[in-house]
């Protein structure tokens, strides 16, 4: 089942989307295989904060989070940005599962940061609220619902 706000975002926009229903997962990496997707295709919401504030950064699971890496992209501080820790953003996705966040910061109150090696793929799949359930839909329409800001860390040295 996908989270409430993430469904009722996608079915009012009348985007194109797929879902899949897979075995229980805890991992990017073990939901992209779940899913029989490529780690490259696979979008893993990463929750960060930066000067204190959540936000999400929507990256390949195929990668890891470099924070200096995104405080540069985001212009800030190496120690204004780090990674959050489950107990400060269980409360903010009550319709998720916790490590399960649809990429979609706007439904949560809080900004997407989009890894720009997402942005040349054809399609996407993520997580959906669960453990259990991820959505495929193209990446310029992910782009066109969740009005992302680009960082472009691979090129960030």
């Amino acid at each position: 089942m996908l989270s409430p706000r993430l469904h009722n975002l996608l079915d009012s926009r009348h985007a194109s989307y797929t879902t899949h229903v897979h075995e229980r997962t805890l991992t990017a990496h073990e939901t992209a295989e779940a899913a029989h997707v490529s780690r490259a295709l696979f979008a893993k919401t990463v929750m960060i904060k930066v000067n204190g504030t959540l936000a999400m950064v929507v990256m390949p699971a195929a990668y890891r989070a470099d924070l200096v890496r995104l405080a540069r992209a985001l212009g800030e501080a190496e120690d204004a940005v780090e990674l959050a820790e489950e107990a400060e953003f269980r409360n903010a996705f009550p319709d998720c599962e916790v490590g399960a966040m649809p990429p979609f910061g706007h439904l949560y109150d809080m900004p997407v940061y989009v890894d720009s090696r997402l942005a040349g793929q054809d399609a996407i799949t993520f997580n959906a609220g669960t453990h259990t359930d991820a959505v495929s839909m193209p990446y310029k329409e992910f782009e066109k619902l969740a009005e992302p800001e680009m960082l472009w860390l691979a090129h960030v040295m």
